[in-house]
């Protein structure tokens, strides 16, 4: 699995600030939306693993996981 680097987000950041500032050229915004769509994939990925290992309880402490998060 993938993880979310710190020269990544600093990257996104930049490009950001410099949208806002100054604007961005065509590369910069392609570069930009790559940036962005790997962001989302290594954070939707993180997070479909994290719901995965999630055990749903009820108040009696009965485990009510739905069939589909057990397999």
């Amino acid at each position: 699995m993938s993880k979310i680097s710190d020269e990544m987000i600093n990257e996104i950041n930049a490009l950001a600030r410099k949208s806002k500032a100054e604007g961005l050229n065509d590369e910069e915004k392609k570069r930009q939306q790559e940036l962005r769509k790997e962001y989302l994939r290594i954070f939707r990925q993180g997070f479909k693993q994290q719901l995965d290992h999630v055990k749903v309880v009820d108040a009696t402490g009965k485990d009510i996981t739905p069939r589909k998060q057990k397999n």
